[in-house]
């Protein structure tokens, strides 16, 4: 057995990289596809029969072993290498980019899955101890793919990015079959050539790892409308700005977060709507927010202190200190009246003993699990518990129009939870029709709690004096409460509760994005 140390060797590393290269995937194409319980499933799924299916055909090769463990090793290291360039070039020129995708996870599954059998074979085939051989080799693979799945989270993606990742994963590959080829070159038909090849092919995956960021400008310019200015992968997200003349825009993975032309009126209505109805604006806590640009509205209110929950602090810090971003949110995230806390927000309610009479939940649309947990009934009801007598939560609900579904999910998940609710809505240039859902724990002189939806005598609702605005007036406020009957679910349309167990908000959300693509 000590003869084949480096085999075994090969054995984590290979699978190791596969299941970098399985994750890289599922995360590609959540990121481009949305969906990510659907697409981890299907990759995880289509993975593991392609290892089957590996293992199967495996049978059929009788000789040469030596070659066809090297020609693995190069095939799953150019495959995987190239697997993150070659999904996002699909998402850029080809229509059916889930082809690409799933002949990606077939291929690199199969050579996978053929390794293991050739292997064994190679080292009972000397030893005749088929125990030893299939208890070093099983536990190789399963150390390998356990090192492969806690890098990819928390060391490769946030430090190199999908493009560097993957050729990173590649290198470690071709190394192995390098190292291969140069040890046992007598058991090895055509060494030379393998030698060759092999060193050819490991020195162009650092060529493309030195220049992946040449590689990931090429594709964002495909990507986004406009000229990418900062390009960021951080732990918990990618975060793109892009300028087109004056138009700044903020994108976290993918999804535009903001446009500097028409930002005031989503945050206008964000802010002050709940602001008029509170009656204590002593404290207000955001949830998200983190581009400033809410809590720079909340500033206009000279009684109020802020404190904001935003779990991604690269997310925060970009925002403190972008001098185009400053310019936006007008150095609000620097204000001594702004308390930022860098932690998820979930875990901050849950530990949280402080009471707010406003609570504002800023949050990405709920298009993954970890975010559809932050539009669930217990969440709503976590607010409530931080909430002051005769508070109120407004919170970002999506397009009533786009994803009627899940706008109207929120406003039944929040009555769920004891509150009378006022949805409202408005126009974003940059978002379409966009919609909020401010709520009341008890009947107050604006929210009445009575009915499916609960009326708002908007005529008593008004914007402060001294509160300067861009769109909003005491005049249009009104106009902000009504729904056409596009806007509204259908009389079939039976929308369920988000609940904590039973996240039906992600499906709402994902078939809206399909229907609208």
């Amino acid at each position: 057995m000590k003869s084949y140390k480096l085999l075994l060797l090969t054995t984590l590393i290979i699978s190791g990289c596969s299941m970098v290269y399985e994750l890289i995937i599922s995360a590609v194409s959540s990121y481009l596809v949305g969906d990510s319980t659907l697409q981890y499933s299907v990759t995880i799924g289509l993975y593991m029969f392609a290892m089957g299916f590996g293992s199967f055909l495996s049978k059929y090769i009788k000789k040469d072993l030596f070659n066809w463990f090297v020609n693995i090793e190069i095939g799953v290291g150019i495959l995987g290498g190239l697997s993150s360039l070659l999904l996002f070039l699909a998402n850029l020129h080809l229509e059916s980019y889930e082809l690409v995708m799933y002949v990606e996870i077939i291929l690199i599954g199969t050579l996978v899955g053929a390794e293991i059998p050739i292997l064994t074979r190679i080292i009972e085939g000397d030893n005749k101890d088929l125990r030893i051989t299939l208890s070093s080799l099983f536990s190789f693979d399963y150390v390998g793919g356990l090192i492969g799945s806690i890098a990819f989270p928390l060391l490769l993606m946030p430090k190199l990015g999908f493009f560097a990742t993957a050729f990173l994963s590649g290198t470690f590959n071709l190394i192995c079959a390098c190292l291969i080829v140069f040890k046992y070159h007598k058991r090895i038909r055509g060494s030379y050539y393998y030698k060759l090849v092999t060193i050819l092919l490991m020195i162009t995956m650092i060529l493309g790892m030195l220049i992946s960021e040449n590689i990931s400008r090429y594709v964002e310019d495909g990507l986004y409308r406009d000229a990418v200015i900062m390009s960021k992968q951080t732990q918990y997200q990618k975060i793109v700005v892009t300028r087109h003349k004056d138009d700044i825009r903020l994108f976290i993975d993918g999804n535009v977060q903001f446009s500097s032309v028409d930002e005031y009126r989503y945050h206008e209505a964000l802010v002050h709507i709940p602001m008029s109805v509170a009656e204590d604006r002593s404290e207000v806590l955001i949830l998200g927010g983190g581009d400033g640009m809410a809590a720079r509205e909340l500033l206009k209110y000279p009684e109020t202190n802020i404190t904001m929950i935003d779990l991604d602090a690269e997310m925060t810090k970009l925002c403190s200190d972008n001098k185009l971003i400053t310019e936006l949110n007008e150095n609000s995230m620097n204000s001594d009246r702004v308390n930022v806390i860098n932690m998820d927000a979930y875990e901050y309610l849950e530990k949280c003993d402080k009471k707010f009479g406003v609570v504002i939940v800023d949050l990405p649309d709920p298009n993954n699990e970890a975010l559809a947990k932050l539009y669930s009934n217990i969440f709503y009801r976590m607010c409530g518990n931080v909430l002051k007598d005769k508070g109120v939560i407004n919170v970002q609900s999506t397009s009533p129009y786009y994803a009627t579904k899940s706008f109207w999910c929120i406003t039944k998940t929040l009555q769920s939870e004891g509150f009378a609710v006022a949805p409202y809505h408005l126009q974003v240039p940059a978002f379409g029709d966009w919609g909020f859902n401010m709520a009341v724990k008890t009947d107050n002189e604006y929210v009445i709690g009575t009915g499916d939806i609960s009326e708002v005598d908007t005529k008593k609702i008004s914007i402060g004096n001294g509160i300067e605005t861009k769109y909003l007036t005491n005049e249009n406020i009104s106009a902000l409460f009504s729904f056409g009957k596009d806007e509204r679910p259908g009389a079939d349309d039976k929308i369920e509760i988000n609940h904590l167990t039973k996240p039906v908000m992600i499906q709402y959300y994902n078939d809206a994005v399909r229907n609208w693509e």
